[in-house]
């Protein structure tokens, strides 16, 4: 069972372009829209980008906090369609230190979830309001070690969807895991991406680390 639509592609693959990045829009979103509102914001000009749409909007059913077997089989559909997407950017000739993870809302559950479960070197990975899946974490879930891959977590502290504590538990983990972790958490902000977010994310594409 697929649960996606479409995947939509902008810029020049490998070798015109020597970076990727991976785009994963939130519940009731599009692929089309998270590319078309932060590909210029993030200044991606000279980057690969890939952005799928899910299934009816929404890459599993229920709340990312319910126990996993609740979301199936869409949450495991949901992840390997992530994987094949970046096993393609590999095969293609992106190294996975080129290859960037950024997701909003579910998709930044959906993305940081997939990044854990495959740690390794990546340019960096990007959750904007959101955490690991699961009504627990458990550690054996998560392989890998992400070998110092920079990992923004940007989140209210009063976030409905998204609670502080799953943000807090998602650093520690993806620390134990080997990655250099930035965690940012905005007072009183919204379900949605700021400026300050927008500039962190910039820095550690452009840098490697924040400024």
């Amino acid at each position: 069972m697929n649960n996606y639509e479409q995947i939509f592609f902008s810029g020049k693959r490998f070798p015109e372009s020597n970076q990727a990045i991976v785009m994963v829009h939130g519940r009731g979103g599009t692929g089309e829209d998270i590319m078309n509102s932060l590909s210029k914001a993030l200044h991606l000009n000279d980057f690969y980008i890939v952005a799928p749409d899910a299934e009816h909007q929404s890459w599993y059913p229920y709340s990312f906090l319910e126990p996993k077997s609740k979301n199936e089989p869409y949450l495991t559909n949901s992840l390997n369609l992530l994987k094949d997407i970046v096993d393609n950017l590999v095969k293609t000739g992106y190294p996975t230190e080129a290859i960037y993870l950024l997701g909003f809302s579910q998709g930044a559950c959906l993305t940081l979830e997939f990044a854990a479960q495959h740690a390794r070197r990546y340019g960096g990975v990007f959750a904007l309001s959101g955490g690991l899946i699961g009504d627990e974490l458990n550690v054996s879930d998560y392989t890998g070690n992400f070998e110092g891959t920079p990992v923004f977590l940007g989140c209210s502290d009063i976030d409905s969807h998204i609670p502080l504590g799953r943000v807090k538990d998602s650093t520690e983990l993806l620390l134990d895991r080997g990655a250099t972790v930035y965690e940012k958490i905005y007072p009183g902000m919204g379900h949605t991406i700021n400026q300050d977010e927008i500039k962190m994310v910039t820095e550690l594409i452009k840098y490697g680390r924040i400024q």
